[in-house]
């Protein structure tokens, strides 16, 4: 077997899909959710948990850095955001109008997370021809 690191990106590419998807799948649920009495909405952070292990990597470089990110540890965390907070009467904290536009941003970033996992493959096959 080879060792390569040329899937490196990719593999951290593929994690923050991951995470996309599943803020996708959280802000589905705060939408069904929205008149439900009680209720909280729920986020996925992947961002910060990226970067907390970019910085504690001892490389200097970015390529290094990436290739020394454990991905057993790199993943989306969901989280009940602003849990004592509501402004409706019932405790409900779901905003359509918030959900919508937070559902338009990450599917832009879905979309330009899945161009860039193609565009490393394109890479790779163009190497190997």
């Amino acid at each position: 077997m080879f060792n390569t690191d040329i899937y490196d990106y990719i593999n951290v590419l593929d994690r923050a899909a991951d995470a996309s998807y599943l803020r996708n799948k959280a802000i589905a649920n705060n939408m069904a959710n929205i008149n439900t009495p009680g209720y909280k909405r729920q986020d996925v952070s992947f961002a910060s948990n990226l970067e907390k292990a970019l910085r504690h990597s001892k490389y200097r470089s970015l390529d290094q850095k990436v290739g020394s990110v454990r991905l057993d540890h790199l993943k989306g965390t969901v989280f009940t955001d602003h849990e004592n907070y509501s402004y409706r009467l019932d405790g409900n904290n779901v905003d359509i109008d918030t959900e919508s536009a937070h559902l338009a941003s990450n599917t832009i970033l879905y979309n330009g997370l899945t161009q860039s996992i193609n565009a490393e493959f394109n890479n790779l096959k163009a190497v190997t021809k």
